[in-house]
């Protein structure tokens, strides 16, 4: 399999570090592909057309997109334990979607600062998105806590890549303040060698 990827993408550490936790890393080829919403990566329209990362070529030539669907079909290939059945399938799912609603919130700050001109930034829009950080934080800290001391799941990694991602790009704004147990666990999970690994280069 080939893994279309950029190493600064949350979205693609969420596929690496399932690869990681699930032994499947020597089965995916890593292709380095850059590019931005106004700047598409060249070469990847073909195998994504929304040209974003990460994509993941499978043998078959079948392209799978977006980083729920590829850490899906990865768990599944690998006995699918990391998204649970029953019930708690409903509560992985649903912190895996925190998570990404998370990053979404977050990348668009970024975006808003690198590729906006200065005088059509928005300033109470970026506060707008870190309100939604803000609160997860906040709800997670107070709702979940027992979730994340539970097994390892799909839910746990996407929300560690997310704070991961957060502290990369606003780390001056600390969503820790506030949030000691769920400070607490991402120190913790962040110690992983599944993460360590993945981390973004500074």
């Amino acid at each position: 399999m080939k893994l279309f990827y950029s190493p600064t993408s949350p979205y693609v550490r969420k596929v690496m570090v399932l690869l990681h936790e699930t032994g499947q890393l020597d089965d995916v080829t890593l292709e380095p592909t850059s590019g931005t919403p106004l700047a598409p990566a060249t070469g990847l329209v073909e195998k994504n057309p929304l040209t974003k990362v990460p994509a993941l070529e499978r043998a078959d030539g079948c392209t799978l997109y977006d980083s729920r669907v590829i850490c899906a079909y990865l768990d599944d290939r690998a006995g699918g334990k990391l998204y649970p059945s029953g019930v708690a399938r409903w509560d992985t799912l649903t912190l895996e979607a925190t998570a990404d609603g998370m990053l979404d919130a977050a990348l668009a700050m970024v975006y808003e600062g690198k590729l906006r001109p200065d005088e059509k930034r928005m300033s109470e829009w970026v506060e707008a998105q870190w309100c939604k950080v803000a609160r997860a934080c906040t709800t997670l800290n107070a709702r979940w806590v027992a979730h994340l001391a539970g097994p390892l799941d799909m839910g746990q990694i996407a929300l560690g890549c997310a704070l991961g991602y957060v502290d990369f790009r606003h780390g001056a704004r600390d969503w820790r303040a506030g949030n000691p147990d769920l400070a607490a666990w991402f120190d913790n999970f962040d110690s992983r060698p599944a993460m360590t690994h993945t981390a973004p280069p500074q």
